[in-house]
């Protein structure tokens, strides 16, 4: 895990305590202590990012009450029942009125440690889902439009947030196919000036007076224009001229090309881009955040499924695995097409034919299936026959987009 995992753990016995939360933080989790439900309570807001660990015998009021206190606080914020002999008709209980799960005293070690990253993951899972609504309800186009849950997409997502709150034009930079359109849609839909037009042109071939006229026609919004290294020279001048006499002028310029290099090497006017690149946005390639690619693909087969009005295809996680393999030089546009391409039914073009990483991807994460269905879902197990410490099985579980609960009995 990126950052510890939280712990409210509630247990009324000191020393069975101590031993637990000495368990825990071995296992790199945060824990906090609490002996009883008055103490434990003022732990637990809808913002708490952690889980709860708690005894379900307890002087006062046990944790039964403490189970409905925290689903009245937060359905979605997982409790973990604690069981001594004699109380499975008690968690059965608990589980009806919504625990996560229950554990019977005293448990195996690597079963507590389990149980409680299970719960931690649906723990940000349940977070990051409402904080994704939030933003759609409030308008945050950022969350809205830019998908991947990896450091570099919310990086970009916080880089376009800051940068359309200042008046000016944005440099966007990327890679063929990743999305410069749609950044700029973006930057124009978070800023001040969201209510004005949004004016489109290709830079290539595009004339002075043409240009001049495009610029006007989105005063007061926000004009995109793309490969803006491909604007002739004449056009070049005539841009770097409005920007100078025109302060609040916004142009969001497009491009795949670096053009700095074109700046030295005489093909660009160096005016111009230091002009434009004062505020610039970068685009990560797919390549460097193979993460986001499960993400991106169910979101565009999703797309593509109500696009076409065919029913939605379950997709596998060798697919996935191939998928995350692949360098993907046409990035998000490459991936758009794969994906309607599998909303239809249709066969791989010949040109996708995968190789060694692609096939060994798609080895890996089906001798983990396999594994699991051996296993019966059960996550400790499958990680001992395979050999591998628990941080690394969850961490290729998340890659594949594995879920080791669908193979429970």
């Amino acid at each position: 895990m990126s950052d510890p995992g939280r712990v409210l753990l509630v247990e009324d016995d000191a020393p069975v305590r101590e031993a637990l939360a000495q368990t825990l933080e071995l296992a790199g989790l945060d824990v906090t202590e609490a002996a009883s439900f008055i103490v434990a309570k003022d732990h637990i807001d809808p913002a708490f990012e952690g889980v709860v660990l708690s005894d379900i015998r307890m002087p006062g009021k046990d944790g039964m009450a403490l189970l409905n206190y925290a689903q009245g606080v937060d359905p979605d914020l997982p409790v973990v029942i604690l069981t001594g002999e004699g109380d499975i008709p008690m968690a059965v209980d608990a589980i009806g009125r919504g625990a996560f799960g229950f554990l019977e005293k005293p448990c195996p070690t690597d079963q507590l440690v389990e149980t409680v990253e299970r719960a931690l993951v649906a723990r940000r899972m349940a977070l990051s889902d409402r904080r994704l609504q939030t933003d759609i309800q409030t308008g945050d186009a950022a969350a809205r439009l830019l998908f991947g849950h990896s450091q570099l997409a919310e990086r970009l997502r916080q880089d376009c947030r800051q940068i359309a709150r200042i008046a000016g034009s944005v440099l966007i930079e990327g890679a063929p196919g990743s999305g410069l359109a749609k950044v700029a849609e973006v930057l124009h839909l978070l800023s001040p000036r969201a209510g004005g037009a949004f004016g489109k042109s290709s830079a290539a071939g595009l004339e002075p007076d043409r240009l001049r006229q495009a610029v006007a026609a989105a005063d007061g919004g926000s004009f995109f224009l793309n490969e803006v290294g491909s604007l002739p020279a004449e056009s070049q001048h005539a841009l770097n001229d409005l920007l100078e006499q025109q302060e609040s002028l916004c142009v969001l310029a497009g491009t795949t090309r670096d053009l700095s290099a074109d700046v030295e090497a005489g093909a660009f006017n160096a005016d111009l881009y230091y002009r434009l690149e004062g505020l610039k946005v970068r685009i990560p390639a797919l390549r460097e955040r193979p993460e986001d690619i499960p993400v991106l693909f169910r979101h565009y087969v999703a797309q593509a499924c109500e696009q076409s009005g065919v029913a939605p295809r379950p997709i596998p996680p060798g697919l996935l695995a191939s998928l995350m393999s692949q360098d993907w030089p046409g990035n998000a546009r490459a991936l758009m097409n794969a994906a309607m391409r599998f909303a239809l039914g249709l066969s791989p073009s010949e040109d996708e034919e995968l190789g060694l990483a692609e096939k060994m991807a798609q080895i890996e994460a089906s001798l983990l299936v396999d594994a699991l269905k051996r296993h019966k879902g059960n996550a400790s197990e499958t990680a001992r026959a395979l050999k591998l410490p628990r941080k690394t099985f969850y961490d290729k579980l998340s890659k594949y987009g594995i879920r080791a609960e669908d193979f429970r009995a």
